[in-house]
């Protein structure tokens, strides 16, 4: 079933640099969560149409991820591109290089996150919501209490891009998406606090209680507190 988190990442590329905007397409979903290790890509006609470019393109982004240990490819009648059970480990660039690296940037990823996600909470929490989505969040966020450090980011990712994919606006999804990615790199440099973990998972159930309640600004400010304390804690390993 393609959600609307597939056609976030999966949409298609601008041109100019197809080839580089698919490889980022495909990493984006990998490291969202939008396709899991153990998962198959969308078939390759399929794929290409929905990212706008040419098999021969796609091809080689997929043999260019094939290489960096992202993916593999199967012959066969169950054959495809799946996901690598064990994906590579993100590169641990110091988190003050990556900040001065981004310079400005990182306070505009960060303001546009708050007004992202906590618009998305509050939108969500104001919609009556399908079976299938009340299901599919809480499974997001029961597979991010489950997580083990190692995937947590990935799952982490996941949960809130399922909030903004029960907004039902395919461009909040897509903004979501992008703005993590660019925070993504950042927060993979700091270290993964057992505690802070802790913290969050409580504040995901706080969040999503909210909007399954239907209460839109106990979602949103639910929401902006998480958020907070994220900013505060990138900030504190920057300082």
């Amino acid at each position: 079933m393609v959600t609307p988190a597939d056609d976030a990442v999966f949409r298609p590329v601008r041109t100019g640099n197809p080839f580089e905007e698919t490889v980022e397409r495909l990493l984006q979903a990998i490291k969202l969560g939008v396709v899991r290790p153990g998962d198959r890509l969308p078939a390759e006609r399929d794929l290409a149409t929905r990212l706008n470019v040419s098999r021969v393109t796609l091809r080689e982004a997929i043999h260019a991820l094939t290489e960096a240990g992202y993916v593999e490819s199967r012959r066969g009648r169950y054959g495809g591109t799946f996901v690598n059970e064990q994906l590579p480990k993100p590169r641990r660039t110091p988190a003050k290089r990556i900040a001065r690296e981004l310079g400005e940037g990182l306070d505009d990823a960060l303001v546009l996150r708050v007004a992202l996600e906590t618009g998305a909470a509050e939108v969500a929490a104001n919609r009556v919501l399908s079976a299938a989505e009340e299901g599919h969040l809480r499974q997001c966020l029961a597979d991010s209490k489950a997580a083990k450090l190692t995937d947590y980011r990935r799952f982490d990712s996941r949960l809130h891009l399922a909030i903004a994919e029960v907004t039902g606006s395919a461009s909040l999804t897509s903004a979501t998406a992008d703005v993590r990615m660019r925070l993504n790199e950042l927060l993979d440099a700091i270290p993964l606090l057992e505690r802070n973990l802790e913290h969050s998972n409580e504040q995901h159930q706080v969040i999503v209680d909210a909007i399954l309640a239907g209460d839109a600004p106990a979602a949103r400010a639910a929401m902006r507190e998480h958020l907070s304390g994220t900013a505060v804690l990138l900030r504190g390993f920057l300082a």
